[in-house]
């Protein structure tokens, strides 16, 4: 009986030393595994790294593949590789990537949120919208939800969904995001051009006056209203929209200034409108405002002193080919002040063209090289000017 109890004391004290040994054994086996892992990992994550900085895509994704293999749970891995797949266009391969991610059980909150909105980024690039406003909107309430708002609201513009626009709009304006009162007003114009378009004159009417509410200062609302009620022959009402437009917006009345004249000879109001014309070209010389003076000139001297007074004033090719284009159409011969002015503006324009250009690089340059200063290479300029050419 006592040789039975020493005996199985015996086995047991062996039983556990040959657990400790096989232990040990194994927990060296394991760190040595995990040491070996952790050399190996990083190694292939700062062979990627070294080699996107070289602008070597092609092995870098080979490297950062060989990463994620050694070492599959680490993210960041996951993230540099989706977003090298993403640049280089390889949309699918990026949307598994984060597809992956965001399989994954482990992932923290943070993390997971990254992922979603890198996907959204990949369906964009894609083209792929539908997925792409999907994934966005999963990002409401999270740390992207700003960005995923501004993403949505070029996603709305894109596709021209002006009422989503308009909702995505105002919801960053409500977040602090800043003032988007301008694009308001745009897509209140477009809604307005769609509901013409669909003969919704009451409709459109309503979004130009939303969109005059949400940026008082806009020129857009303004100048569609005023043609809106030209082309139904309401002349007056029209003038009476642009001049509140000249009265807030004075840069932008060039836009409408051949309306504002023609709508001005409809309603027999030629004085009073050409007052204002000349003020704003006082103001802005343009050919815009000084085509509007020219529809309300008295006559063909009136025309003529016009176009030979805006090119002293402001010398441009369109002035000159206007005034030969009214001195032709008169039967007018130039007088020795036309003819140096035009003169001059001739040879105005023709200097960008007297140079010469190298084919490699395109640098202009006024003389000829035979080494190009931009790239320095040789024999790169052709023997001829620009002009000539």
């Amino acid at each position: 009986m006592e040789f039975d109890v020493q005996t199985t004391l015996a086995l047991t004290l062996l039983g556990l030393m040959v657990a400790f040994a096989l232990g040990w054994l194994a927990s060296r086996f394991d760190v040595r595994q995990w040491k070996r892992e952790q050399q190996e990992s990083p190694k292939a994550y700062y062979k990627g790294l070294n080699l996107l900085l070289n602008e070597q895509q092609d092995k870098a994704i080979d490297a950062f593949i060989e990463a994620v293999q050694q070492d599959p749970g680490t993210s960041e891995l996951h993230f540099a590789l989706g977003n090298l797949f993403r640049r280089r266009g390889e949309y699918e391969r990026a949307v598994r990537v984060h597809q992956h991610l965001l399989g994954r059980g482990d992932l923290s909150a943070t993390e997971r949120e990254r992922a979603q909105h890198a996907l959204a980024q990949d369906y964009v690039k894609a083209g792929l919208f539908d997925r792409a406003e999907e994934a966005f909107r999963a990002l409401e309430g999270t740390a992207f939800a700003t960005d995923a708002r501004l993403e949505l609201l070029a996603l709305h513009e894109r596709s021209r969904d002006w009422h989503a626009a308009v909702d995505t709009a105002r919801k960053l304006e409500a977040s602090g995001a800043g003032s988007f009162a301008s694009r308001i007003a745009h897509y209140g114009c477009e809604l307005a051009l769609e509901a013409d378009a669909r003969r919704r004159g009451d409709e459109a009417a309503d979004a130009l006056r939303k969109a005059r509410e949400a940026a008082p200062q806009a020129a857009r609302p303004r100048v569609l209203e005023g043609q809106r009620e030209a082309q139904a022959g309401r002349h007056r009402e029209a003038l009476a929209v642009w001049d509140e437009l000249l009265a807030v917006q004075p840069n932008a009345f060039a836009l409408i200034a051949l309306d504002y004249a023609t709508s001005a000879l409809a309603c027999h109001d030629e004085a009073a409108a050409r007052t204002r014309l000349q003020a704003v070209y006082e103001r802005a010389p343009s050919l815009d405002v000084l085509s509007a003076l020219l529809r309300l000139a008295s006559g063909a001297d009136d025309r003529l002193a016009l176009l030979r007074e805006h090119l002293q004033r402001h010398a441009t090719l369109s002035g000159a080919a206007a005034l030969l284009k009214e001195q032709l159409a008169q039967g007018v011969a130039a007088t020795p002040a036309d003819t140096e002015a035009l003169q001059q503006l001739a040879a105005a324009a023709a200097k960008p063209l007297h140079r010469y250009r190298c084919a490699a690089c395109g640098f202009e340059a006024q003389h000829y090289f035979w080494q190009c200063p931009g790239c320095h290479g040789w024999d790169s300029y052709p023997p001829r000017r620009l002009e000539d050419q």
